[in-house]
């Protein structure tokens, strides 16, 4: 979720002119530290967009459990992230001034030594969307330090839309130390996903549809758990065995005939790429891998 920010917010406002969403620039940075270590598998970030934007929901509720486990439970997702932005801005010393005598002979000219320090602090938690509960809560400062003569200690980034992710922004004293706050809360994100519940689910559903170009869809979806990027089994059923003793179909035996990635997926259908020895049919079977 894009991070709270709303402690900072008047600072921001000064620092940059106008109102800049820092908490979805620190979300998104995260995301991208979290998909690099890989300990966790992170849902589309258009895909919680899209979700927000159906759901109405507001920027006040972005740090509220209760609210973060029902958007969690429509993207069908086991855990889902929110924060807060506790602190974001420069504590900037100056030390020294006029040089006496000196400086009155040169009509009042002033030298200082200036050190600024940025800081950056973040406080992030891990929601389970069954239950809302807290799974993990992390706080974590970034800092970064500059001094000079006469040097106002580093660029907050300048006026207007701030790109958070960009290296211009990277390179500023404020952006060493977002990337410090976000490295370090995703170092203690990544060490307590061994801690976390884990839940296997099974997908099993049918094929809707089977396009001339390759795209399937099938008639599971998001709230059966099924996510963007997940691969499933397409099965055909060839024989049926029934008992003998009442004529009951006990067990369907299927083969697998190929693959399919899911590049779109809705609460109720699910969509994507086949790859396989046999065209796809109406009917087939879609399941989670064995």
């Amino acid at each position: 979720m894009n991070f709270d920010y709303a402690t900072v917010q008047q600072g921001i406002e000064a620092l940059y002119g106008s109102d800049q969403d820092i908490g979805k620039g620190i979300a998104d940075l995260l995301v991208d530290k979290l998909v690099a270590d890989g300990a966790y598998s992170v849902i589309e970030r258009k895909e919680l967009d899209k979700i927000l934007a159906q759901q109405d929901f507001s920027n006040s509720d972005r740090a509220d459990p209760a609210s973060a486990a029902k958007i969690g439970r429509v993207l069908g997702v086991e855990v889902i992230v929110v924060g807060s932005i506790t602190q974001f801005g420069r504590d900037d010393q100056t030390k020294g001034g006029n040089l006496g005598s000196l400086a009155g002979r040169l009509g009042g000219l002033g030298i200082s030594h200036k050190k600024s320090t940025a800081v950056v602090g973040i406080t992030a938690r891990m929601i389970n969307t069954t239950t809302a509960e807290i799974l993990a809560s992390v706080s974590e400062t970034g800092e970064s330090t500059r001094t000079g003569t006469g040097v106002a200690g580093g660029d907050s980034g300048g006026a207007g839309g701030l790109d958070m992710k960009s290296s211009n922004f990277a390179a500023t004293i404020l952006g060493e130390a977002t990337n410090k706050a976000v490295t370090a809360v995703a170092t203690q994100l990544d060490a307590k996903a061994g801690a976390l519940p884990t839940q296997d689910i099974t997908i099993s559903g049918l094929v809707a549809d089977a396009a001339s170009d390759g795209t399937v869809t099938v008639n599971v979806g998001r709230r059966a758990g099924v996510k963007v990027g997940d691969r499933l089994q397409i099965r055909r059923k060839v024989r049926e065995i029934k008992d003998p003793a009442t004529g009951r179909v006990i067990r369907a035996v299927e083969d697998s005939i190929g693959t399919l990635v899911i590049t779109d997926v809705d609460d109720q259908s699910a969509a994507g790429k086949f790859t396989g020895s046999s065209p796809v049919r109406v009917g087939d079977t879609v399941r989670s891998p064995s």
